[in-house]
């Protein structure tokens, strides 16, 4: 299995203390923890994109720029970029410079974003944020690809033999669609052979296992060879300590603070996705993505969630309100005590040598 480290890049106060650290330090930190994750033999380090809320993510393509700079051979990625809100040619020049900048170590993962409020901001409507995503991905698609691109579309003006610049690094980067609650964004990887992201955070495993499922059938409805439906999956927050019990401990103010402060803030919203279905620490890591344990017990419950899913690609995320100190901790020992286990126990062929369409700069 590969790992990845995703950050989208909260900015809020402790939910117990209050304390918040500033947004220039924020910042440097998803800088530092990329170089700590590529020397603790991470294959991936991702971003985040938020227009609205409390975070500091609104310019991903700026943050993985500093990345491509600071960093040496980790793969870089996004997780998501909000395609729905984005100018498709604006994005093909964007992430091109950023493959170039790092050497072909690009690959990213499209959606139309968990955020409802974003749309406004950019004048779009909530209700079209999937025709966006759709049409912006296939020029999206053609612009990476080729070159004199005429196109004709519905949601922004027609093209005329276009040729994005810079081009990518050698030739089109991989592109993941995200997946959360929708069948629109997996029946669109299905049908252009590309891989998919479970987002895995705040729903039972069944939730995201029908997705992932429905995603597989389309992927050979369309006839491509299953071969390149390779799929990641996020995770319900990392904390790892000495036993179970103390991790549990030491992590549920946290937890459970964010918990109800994502429940008040979406009241009365039923929809799927918004809040967690777990509002204890308990019912997080027993029936929820969380992974909070010892690293034993963290290790054990990724491999019983590839039982399910079969993914290729594990994603871990580090409440950034827990002591910067701690949180590298946590990192390290995930890379060293976690990951050993489940590469013991789980393969795959992604960003290995026989899989053709990895980012040509990089190689796990």
């Amino acid at each position: 299995m590969r790992f990845q480290v995703l950050d989208i890049v909260p900015h809020t106060p402790h939910p117990v203390t209050g304390e918040i650290v500033s947004v220039h330090e924020r910042l440097r930190r998803v800088v530092e923890t990329a170089v700590l994750a590529e020397r603790l033999g991470f294959d991936s380090y991702a971003v985040g994109e938020r227009h609205a809320g409390e975070f500091v993510s609104s310019a991903p393509t700026v943050l993985l720029g500093a990345l491509a700079q600071a960093t040496s051979w980790i793969l870089l990625s996004t997780g998501v970029t909000v395609l729905s809100l984005l100018d498709p040619v604006r994005v093909a020049e964007d992430y091109a410079t950023i493959d170039q900048l790092s050497g072909g170590r690009l690959e990213i993962v499209i959606g139309k974003g968990n955020e409802d409020k974003h749309f406004p901001l950019f004048g779009l409507e909530l209700a079209k944020q999937y025709e966006y995503l759709t049409e912006n991905y296939e020029l999206l698609r053609r612009l990476l690809r080729d070159e004199g691109v005429s196109w004709k579309g519905t949601h922004r003006a027609d093209l005329d033999s276009v040729t994005t610049h810079p081009r990518p690094f050698d030739g089109p980067f991989r592109i993941w669609h995200g997946s959360a609650t929708s069948t629109v964004a997996v029946d669109l990887a299905a049908r252009w052979g590309d891989p998919i992201f479970s987002a895995n955070a705040l729903q039972p495993r069944e939730n995201y296992l029908v997705l992932i499922e429905r995603y597989r059938e389309q992927l050979v409805a369309n006839g491509h060879d299953p071969a390149v439906g390779y799929v990641g999956s996020g995770s319900g927050g990392l904390f790892l300590a000495d036993t179970d019990a103390e991790a549990v401990a030491q992590y549920r103010p946290i937890y459970e603070g964010f918990a109800a402060k994502m429940r008040a803030a979406h009241a009365g919203d039923d929809r799927p996705g918004k809040v967690t279905s777990f509002a204890t620490i308990e019912e997080a890591v027993a029936h929820g993505p969380a992974l909070v344990g010892t690293p034993e017990r963290v290790a054990e419950k990724i491999i019983d969630y590839h039982k399910s899913f079969r993914h290729d690609v594990q994603s871990v995320s580090v409440n950034p309100t827990l002591p910067y100190a701690q949180q590298q901790e946590v990192l390290t020992r995930f890379a060293e005590e976690v990951a050993p286990l489940v590469r013991r126990e789980v393969t795959t062929t992604l960003w290995g040598p026989h899989d053709s369409g990895r980012a040509k700069g990089f190689t796990a």
